[in-house]
C-alpha cells in the first residue's frame, strides 16, 4: 500500500468558495425528462459545493443502473464499475487513499440485490464513504422488473401477477448491519436532501442517505402517497437533532412513547402538551429508538425523513493505516531485499 501524507487533510473544507457548477461535467444528462435522478444529481452537486472540498479531492463510484450514470455528470474523479460492486471499489479506494472524499451512487437494484453483500459489509466495516441510495422500487435501466424494495403484490414485467416477496426496508438493513448513519429524503425536497448529504459527508464512517426517487416511465408515482404537497406534512416527519418530533400542516402533532411503542398524538388533546413530545437525539448510541423511527410506515405513524441516526465510531480505513504504522514501527524491515537477506543466506557457485 502506498504511503499517505497524513499531514495534508484534503477532505477538510478549503478556503475556496465553490458553486454547484464547479461539480458539473460537460456531459449531456441522459436521464428521462422528469426522472427523480435529476433532483438527486442537483442535490449532490449543491452539497459538495457547500462542503467546500475541491472537485479534484472527490471521487464518485457507481455500479450499474440509471442512478449509476451520475458519475458522468460530475466534475470530479469517477469510476463506473460493474453491477453491485460499487461498494467494494469504494472501500478499496478509501482504504488506499483516505485523504479523498469518496461517494457511492447506487440504486435499490444495484446495492440491495446483486450488491447486497458488499453493501452490508461496507456498512459493518464502517468504511468512511458516503452512500447515496436511489430508491425508485424498480429496475429502470433494464426496463421495469420488480426490485428488492418493490412492495408485495407489485405488478411488473417480471411479476405480471404481482410479486409474492416482501421487500427490504433500506433503513432496517442499514441499522441491522450496525450502520452508524442513516438519513432519508425525497428527490423533490431539495433543502432536506442537501442537508442529509452534507451531514452524511461530515460523518466519519459509512453514511447511507436513502433518496425516494420517482421513475416516470416504469413506476411513476411510487412515492406520491408520501411526497405530494397535499399529504407530505401529515404523512412524514422531518427529524432534526435536538428538536422535538413534531409534524403536520399546523405542526400540532407529535411523537411520544406509549410503553415500548411510538405513538402519534395531537398536541392539546387527551392531556398531551409540547413537553410530552420526544426530542430527537441522532447521536444516541443505542439504536433501538432510531430503528423504531426508521421503520415508521406512513399509516398510523409518519415516515421519518432527515438524519435519523448519526453516531461516531472507529472507521475501517483509519484502523487499517494505524495497524500498518504499528507493525512498521515494530519491524525494521523496509524492502523486499531486506526481507530476503534477514535470515540464513547460502551462496551457490
Amino acid at each position: 500500500m502506498a504511503p499517505v501524507n497524513k499531514d495534508i487533510n484534503t477532505t477538510a473544507p478549503t478556503a475556496v468558495a465553490y458553486t454547484a457548477k464547479d461539480f458539473k461535467s460537460d456531459q449531456y444528462v441522459r436521464w428521462c425528462p422528469g426522472c427523480g435522478d435529476h433532483g438527486v444529481l442537483m442535490g449532490v452537486q449543491k452539497a459538495m459545493a457547500e462542503l467546500g472540498i475541491a472537485p479534484h479531492q472527490t471521487a464518485v463510484i457507481s455500479g450499474i443502473g440509471c442512478s449509476s450514470r451520475l458519475i458522468y455528470y460530475m466534475g470530479t474523479y469517477g469510476f463506473h464499475t460493474i453491477h453491485g460492486r460499487g461498494a467494494a471499489i469504494a472501500t478499496g479506494l478509501k482504504t488506499a487513499r483516505p485523504d479523498l472524499s469518496v461517494w457511492l451512487a447506487s440504486g435499490d437494484g444495484d446495492s440491495l440485490a446483486i450488491g447486497g453483500n458488499h453493501f452490508i459489509h461496507a456498512i459493518r466495516r464502517n468504511i468512511d464513504i458516503n452512500i447515496v441510495l436511489f430508491n425508485n422500487r424498480i429496475y429502470g435501466l433494464t426496463k421495469g422488473q420488480y426490485s428488492p424494495t418493490s412492495p408485495r403484490g407489485f405488478v411488473s414485467k417480471s411479476s405480471p401477477y404481482g410479486t409474492v416477496e416482501d421487500p427490504f426496508n433500506p433503513a432496517e438493513l442499514t441499522l441491522g448491519a450496525r450502520g452508524r448513519f442513516f438519513a432519508r429524503s425525497f428527490d423533490v425536497d431539495m433543502p432536506n436532501l442537501v442537508n442529509c448529504l452534507k451531514e452524511g459527508a461530515k460523518h466519519k464512517g459509512a453514511a447511507v442517505t436513502e433518496v425516494l426517487v420517482n421513475c416516470v416511465i416504469f413506476n411513476d408515482g411510487a412515492h406520491k402517497w408520501l411526497s405530494s404537497k397535499e399529504v407530505r406534512a401529515d404523512k412524514t416527519i422531518t427529524l432534526e437533532h435536538g428538536k422535538r418530533m413534531v409534524f403536520g400542516k399546523d405542526l400540532n402533532r407529535g411523537l411520544v412513547l406509549d410503553g415500548l411503542k411510538l405513538k402519534a398524538v395531537t398536541i392539546g388533546e387527551d392531556g398531551y402538551t409540547m413537553d410530552d413530545i420526544l426530542i430527537h437525539d441522532a447521536h444516541e448510541q443505542d439504536p433501538t429508538l432510531h430503528t423504531m423511527l426508521a421503520m415508521m410506515d406512513g399509516e398510523t405513524l409518519p415516515v421519518a425523513m432527515g438524519v435519523i441516526r448519526d453516531v461516531e465510531a472507529p472507521t475501517y480505513d483509519e484502523a487499517v493505516h494505524a495497524q500498518i504504522e504499528e507493525q512498521q514501527a515494530k519491524n525494521p524491515t523496509r524492502t523486499l531485499r531486506e526481507l530476503f537477506m534477514k535470515s540464513d543466506v547460502w551462496e551457490v557457485k
